[in-house]
């Protein structure tokens, strides 16, 4: 006969998921990276003028590709990542630290 596995704790439970929560965030934030690194490789530019990308070429850009990079989209981008990148190590530690200590205590024998 199989023996039963004991049953979760709350506390193990409630820690999986504040650790996948923030393993979630940390996704967010790499998309959105990605999403900046594909907008910085490649070539950009108003009325089917293709500018060369910032990261292919060199330095010296005429005027009219300079003004038509959408430099508040690429910012917004990688500041907006800063918030789900910080929020998702944090809670991925956290919830990290409280796993371990769930199943120390969830092993440890009770007297």
């Amino acid at each position: 006969m199989p023996i039963n596995p004991a049953p979760e704790s709350p506390a193990l439970v409630r820690a999986r998921r504040t650790q996948a929560w923030g393993l979630g965030l940390l996704a967010v934030a790499g998309l959105l990276w990605a999403w900046f690194a594909v907008l910085l490789v490649t070539p950009y530019g108003d009325d089917g003028d293709a500018c060369p990308a910032l990261i292919a070429s060199e330095y010296a850009h005429a005027d009219d590709c300079v003004e038509a990079r959408d430099w508040p989209l690429l910012l917004a981008l990688l500041g907006g990542s800063v918030p789900f990148a910080a929020l998702g190590s944090g809670l991925t530690a956290s919830g990290g630290a409280q796993r371990r200590l769930a199943e120390h205590l969830d092993a440890a024998p009770r007297g």
